[in-house]
């Protein structure tokens, strides 16, 4: 199999979920997705993970691929270089943040803001409860980057990339709509990412116009790559816009219902390296 540079009508750029996608439903990394990213970077093709995770979440995921590659995070707020230099931002008005923040206190427990810094003040919380089984291992893994606060409105110094919120499905659907009837509503962007096989959900607020695919189409223009030039692989709601964007969208095998409905191609569930397949099949040409 050659190495050559790719054609001008083929795939440039892959932009790949982490959760669901690039990693399997235990939190690892298949070999087979490893090293069919590292053959198509062989190849030219640029990398960039694309995800709702924090900086701090992501960087480990990157730092295993062994590949130089750009990273979308906080679904859309930040684009960083895996050593951490922040290349672009669309950040959160600190009045907005703040009256979110406030609004919702009656109606939910805990909350994060998360911050483009390098240390421990990078995600900022109030009233989480750590000993969820689905948060517990999280704040094992990342608790050097985190600082616990009594009152999030009030470290608001600078503008936040995203205000987080998690739990149960229906939880975070109530607290979704409750945040939509808002007045300040129409000048942020909602994103939910779904997980009903274990009832737990994301709930993320970032600035007007953010997202993973708005920021994906800023990325590939500054990097002179059109769309029909763009692969991107996703398996939640927060992966639809990028995957709309993409002249080639995959959907996992694992998606929820409401992407695999658009028609786009499937390949593999994430517990069988779908995503390997996807990139063996369209860009590193093996039918196979």
């Amino acid at each position: 199999m050659s190495h050559d540079a790719p054609a001008a009508d083929a795939i440039r750029l892959i932009a790949i979920d982490i959760d669901g996608t690039l990693i399997d439903g235990a939190g690892h990394l298949p070999e087979a997705n490893r090293e069919a990213i590292l053959a198509a970077v062989t190849r030219g093709v640029e990398v960039v993970l694309a995800t709702g995770r924090s900086f701090h979440h992501a960087r480990p995921v990157a730092e295993r691929l062994g590949a130089t590659l750009t990273l979308i995070v906080s679904n859309g707020a930040l684009v960083k270089t895996a050593d951490g230099s922040t290349l672009a931002t669309r950040l959160i008005p600190r009045d907005l943040a703040r009256d979110v923040i406030v609004a919702t206190r009656p109606v939910r427990a805990g909350a994060a803001l998360i911050f483009d810094r390098p240390d421990a003040r990078q995600y900022v919380y109030e009233r989480i409860d750590w000993s969820h089984p689905q948060r517990r291992g999280y704040y094992e893994r990342h608790h050097t980057f985190m600082t616990e606060t009594t009152a999030l409105d009030a470290v608001l110094g600078e503008e936040p990339a995203q205000l987080a919120f998690n739990g149960g499905v229906t939880e975070m659907r109530a607290l979704a709509a409750y945040v939509r009837d808002l007045s300040c509503a129409e000048h942020l962007t909602l994103t939910l990412t779904e997980y009903e096989d274990r009832d737990f959900s994301l709930f993320d607020i970032t600035a007007s116009g953010c997202s993973k695919g708005v920021t994906l189409a800023d990325w590939a223009a500054r990097r002179q790559v059109e769309p029909h030039e763009v692969m991107a692989v996703g398996d939640n709601l927060n992966d639809r816009d990028m995957l709309e964007f993409a002249g080639h969208p995959v959907v996992m095998g694992n998606a929820v219902p409401e992407l695999k409905q658009f028609g786009w191609p499937l390949t593999a569930r994430h517990d069988e390296a779908g995503l390997a397949q996807a990139i063996a099949t369209k860009v590193l040409g093996d039918d196979t």
